[in-house]
C-alpha cells in the first residue's frame, strides 16, 4: 500500500512513457501469479516403482493408521512393517505390554450383538477420542467388520475410512451374491440352486436337480454358524428355524470335499494373490460347530500343484471382476477341492480381512517381499504405484517362499456356562515331551517360534469372563503343521489343544444369578 500511495504523489509522466513504465510492472506480476499457484498446491507423490520404494515407503509412513477391533489378532505384526500404525482394542491381550495396542478403561455399554457394537463403542469412547487425536496428521481406520453407523462416527471424528463402503462390502459379502460375481468371472461354484424356503416340500423341489445329500447356506455368517447339512426331513425340522425366513438361500450338492482359503487384494494394477492354505473344520477338540472354522495351515506341499494353480488362476479373475463391481483391496476367497474327482469350487467370498489374515502376512513370501495388507493400505495411500502384478504371484507361488506353520482357534466346546478364574498368558508356550505345556516367555512375535515344540498363544478369554459354549479361549500358533495327510488332527496339535485348555479354570454360576448371554455366534476374529 505504501509504494501505491507514494507512486500516487508522483508527478503524471507523459503517457508513452507512463504505459512503458507500468508495462514491466504487470510482466512481474504475471511472473509471480504462478509461483504463489504453485506453493498453494501440493506437490505430487512420487510414483513407487518397486517392492524396495514401497517398503521404504511406509517405513516412513506419517499419518496414524488404526486398526480398529477387538483385537489385534488379523492384523498381528503390521506394525512392524508401517510406521505408525496402532491397534485400538476391546480385549486387552497382552496385559498392557504391547507398545502399539491401546485398550481403553471398561465404560458402561449395552449387550453387544456384533463386532460392529464394539467398533461403535470403542469410537465413541473418549479414552479412544483423546488417543486418535494426540497422535495428529491426517488419521486412517482399518477394520475387521463395520457398518454404515461406524462409517458415520468415522467422519465425525475426521477418521478416513481405507477399506470401500459398508454396503458395497456387506452385497458381496452376501453369499448368494457371491455365486454370482463368480458366475461373471468364470469361477465356479459347486453345483447348486438359489430359491426362497418355507417348507421341507420347497426344499425337495428346488433340490431335485442336486439329490438328497445338501448343503444349505444363508445369506450371512461364518464359522459354520449358518451352514446346514440336510438328507432327511429330520434335519430339515432341526435346522428350520434357521432357513425360513432368511430370504434367498443357496441349496448345493454335497460333495466330498477339503475346504481351503486363499487370500488376495485386488488393486488398480491387477490381483496380488496369497497362498492356498488348508482349513481345519469342524474338529470337536477345538469348536462345537460342525462345519465350523477352526484354523488354518500353510505348507509348500499342500494341495496337488494343478489345484494350486487353479485356485491361484480363479482367485486373480475373482479380484478383476470385484474391481468391476467397484470393489478394491484385500479379500479372502474359500475353495471347496472334490476329493473324489479334483474340481474346485468356489465357496465363499469375505471382503475383509480374515482369521487366516494372520498367516498370509507371516509367510516366508511376506517377509522377502512385503505382507499382502501393505498393498491394501497401498492402494488406499493415493499414492502413485507401478509394479509388475503377474511377477510378483509368480514370486509368491514359488514354494520356497512358502514355509510350514498352522494356527488353532481354541473355543470352549461343553455346554455349559461358567467364570473364568485362571486363564494362560499371551506369549511362548513349550510343549514338554510328557505332552503337557508350560509357559516359557512373554512375547508378542509370532515368528519368536524357535521349533514345533514352542507356540505362540494369543489369549481372547482371560480371567472374570463367561466361559460358555462357543467362546473364543484364544489362538495357538506354531510351527509345522496341525493334520495329517488324511487331514485329521495330529497327536502334536491335540496335546497342544489339551495342555492350553488345562491352563483355564473355572467356577460355577451363583445359583441365584440368572444370566443371559448375547449371541456368541458373531465374529470377533
Amino acid at each position: 500500500m505504501a509504494t501505491k500511495k507514494k507512486a500516487a504523489t508522483k508527478k503524471k509522466a507523459p503517457a508513452k512513457k507512463a504505459a512503458a513504465k507500468k508495462a514491466p510492472a504487470k510482466k512481474t506480476a504475471a511472473k509471480k501469479a504462478p509461483a504463489k499457484k504453485a506453493a498453494a498446491r501440493k506437490p505430487r507423490p512420487k510414483k513407487l516403482k518397486n517392492i524396495s520404494e514401497i517398503r521404504r515407503f511406509f517405513h516412513r509412513n506419517e499419518d496414524p493408521i488404526f486398526f480398529i477391533s477387538a483385537t489385534n489378532f488379523n492384523l498381528l505384526g503390521i506394525d512392524e512393517w508401517c510406521r505408525n500404525f496402532k491397534y485400538i482394542c476391546y480385549i486387552d491381550c497382552y496385559d498392557g505390554r504391547h507398545p502399539n495396542v491401546f485398550v481403553p478403561t471398561e465404560a458402561p455399554h449395552p449387550e453387544f450383538e456384533s463386532i460392529e457394537d464394539i467398533n461403535a463403542y470403542l469410537l465413541e469412547h473418549k479414552e479412544v477420542i483423546d488417543y486418535v487425536k494426540s497422535k495428529g496428521g491426517k488419521p486412517k481406520a482399518v477394520f475387521l467388520m463395520f457398518d454404515e453407523r461406524v462409517e458415520k462416527v468415522c467422519k465425525e471424528l475426521g477418521l478416513e475410512v481405507w477399506f470401500p463402503k459398508a454396503a458395497l462390502r456387506e452385497k458381496i459379502d452376501h453369499k448368494i451374491e457371491t455365486v454370482r460375481i463368480g458366475n461373471k468371472a468364470g469361477v465356479p461354484s459347486v453345483p447348486n440352486t438359489l430359491g426362497v424356503i418355507n417348507s421341507y416340500d420347497d426344499l425337495k423341489k428346488l433340490a431335485k436337480p442336486l439329490g438328497n445329500d445338501l448343503v444349505l447356506q444363508s445369506a450371512f455368517g461364518d464359522s459354520g454358524h449358518t451352514t446346514f447339512f440336510i438328507k432327511s426331513e429330520k434335519d430339515y425340522r432341526r435346522h428350520e428355524h434357521d432357513i425360513v425366513g432368511q430370504g434367498e438361500i443357496k441349496v448345493m450338492k454335497r460333495i466330498n470335499c477339503r475346504g481351503s482359503a486363499i487370500e488376495a487384494c485386488a488393486t488398480s494394477k491387477g490381483t496380488i494373490v496369497g497362498p492356498l492354505m488348508t482349513e481345519l473344520v469342524g474338529f470337536k477338540e477345538l469348536t462345537p460347530y460342525r462345519g465350523g472354522w477352526c484354523g488354518n495351515e500353510i505348507f509348500p506341499e499342500a494341495f496337488d500343484p494343478k489345484i494350486r494353480k487353479k485356485a491361484r488362476e480363479y482367485t486373480f479373475q475373482f479380484g478383476n471382476q470385484l474391481v468391476k463391481e467397484g470393489y478394491r483391496g484385500y479379500f479372502e476367497l474359500d475353495f471347496l477341492i472334490d476329493q473324489d474327482d479334483g474340481n474346485i469350487y468356489l465357496g465363499e467370498c469375505n471382503p475383509r480381512v480374515t482369521g487366516a489374515s494372520s498367516m498370509t502376512n507371516h509367510a516366508a513370501f511376506a517377509h522377502a517381499d512385503a505382507p499382502l495388507f501393505l498393498f491394501h493400505l497401498l492402494e488406499f495411500s493415493g499414492v502413485p504405484f507401478d509394479i509388475d502384478v503377474n511377477e510378483l504371484n509368480n514370486r509368491w507361488a514359488d514354494a520356497d517362499n512358502i514355509d510350514s506353520w498352522c494356527q488353532m482357534v481354541i473355543k470352549h466346546t461343553e455346554d455349559n456356562v461358567d467364570i473364568i478364574t485362571e486363564a494362560p498368558e499371551s506369549g511362548i508356550w513349550s510343549l514338554n515331551k510328557d505332552g503337557s505345556v508350560t509357559y516359557n516367555r512373554f512375547d508378542y512375535h509370532r515368528r519368536a517360534v524357535e521349533s514345533e515344540a514352542e507356540a505362540f498363544f494369543l489369549r481372547i478369554s482371560d480371567k472374570g469372563d463367561y466361559r460358555y459354549e462357543g467362546a473364543d479361549l484364544g489362538i495357538l500358533i506354531t510351527r509345522g503343521r496341525a493334520m495329517d495327510n488324511k487331514f485329521k488332527l495330529t497327536k502334536r496339535a491335540k496335546q497342544w489343544i489339551e495342555g492350553i485348555k488345562s491352563q483355564y479354570k473355572a467356577k460355577p454360576l451363583p445359583k441365584a444369578q440368572p444370566v443371559e448371554l448375547a449371541d456368541p455366534a458373531f465374529k470377533i476374529l
